[in-house]
């Protein structure tokens, strides 16, 4: 019997890489859209309004909520904040109350690492308390959204993403770009983690949490984390480009306002609960991920 795989933010770059990847490995993969289905494969479904047909779910071996609005795809607001906190909740609390009326057996839900808020040089696994940042407060709120679904006795996994690396997507191909126009350089005084995973790796890692006996938060992030003049060096590297220069942190406060405190600020977070469930990297440094994907 074919495995069948609900995804909803399928059209986003890791969406996208992770239908692809279950496709081509034998799933049945349904993808949930807002517009009108372009194919067999997709359903329409409208979040907002609180519309999802149940039998959508039925007999799924896995549904994955991937929604959620860019967080630096626009200068904070109070607007754009407010998106950024309803486009994962509202999404996550009616996919929830779904997967437990139709007991699907596993549900995997974005998250991010930003839980955690600001930790300096502090290790993280994913027994660390949730942080006090707006985006440390959307993530509480977003993980439990989940509640419905775990308390019918779903397997309820939360994907506490890092930056996720790939060339087709994401925050690499602007960082790339950047440096390639020699004036890359560390983002404020450079010494925050970044806690990177390849998108191939994370593509992986999900796939691998539809079997795997891991439950509540999995933080998807490389086995090294690495500061961000780390980073910039090694991306430098990888580009044969220099990095010499510093973005000041009240510059980067001007251009992206709130926001800025998130990049300047990081969690050294380390896949624990993964690499406990038997998971092995592909990429396990920083330089395999960015020569991986930068091709």
């Amino acid at each position: 019997m074919t495995d069948r795989l609900v995804v909803a933010g399928a059209s986003g770059f890791l969406g996208s890489r992770l239908v692809a990847a279950a496709t081509s490995r034998g799933f049945e993969v349904v993808q949930l859209v807002r517009r009108p289905p372009e194919g067999p494969g997709q359903r329409r479904w409208d979040p907002d309004k609180g519309e999802l047909d149940p039998t959508i779910l039925e007999g799924a071996t896995a549904v994955v909520n991937l929604c959620g609005v860019g967080v630096g795809d626009k200068r904070w607001d109070d607007a754009y904040k407010a998106l950024i906190l309803s486009s994962r909740v509202v999404p996550t609390d009616l996919i929830s109350r779904k997967v437990a009326a139709t007991g699907v057996p596993v549900l995997i839900n974005a998250s991010a690492v930003g839980y955690y808020g600001p930790r300096g040089e502090e290790i993280i696994n994913e027994s660390a308390q949730v942080g006090n940042t707006f985006l440390a407060g959307v993530c509480r709120q977003w993980e439990a959204a989940t509640a419905p679904a775990e308390e019918a006795g779903a397997r309820v996994v939360h994907l506490r993403t890092g930056l996720a690396l790939g060339s087709d997507g994401g925050l690499l191909p602007r960082l790339s770009t950047i440096v390639k126009l020699f004036i890359g350089g560390r983002l404020g005084s450079g010494k925050q983690y970044f806690p990177w995973i390849s998108a191939t790796d994370w593509t992986d890692a999900v796939l691998h949490l539809v079997t795997a006996e891991a439950t509540g938060p999995v933080n998807l992030t490389g086995p090294a984390p690495v500061t961000n003049k780390e980073f910039t060096h090694q991306l430098g590297k990888v580009l044969g480009r220099p990095t010499p220069w510093m973005v000041p942190e009240f510059a980067l406060k001007v251009v992206l306002g709130e926001f800025a405190q998130e990049v300047t600020a990081g969690q050294r977070a380390i896949p624990a609960v993964l690499e406990d469930s038997g998971f092995i990297f592909s990429h396990a440094t920083l330089n395999e991920a960015l020569r991986a994907e930068i091709r």
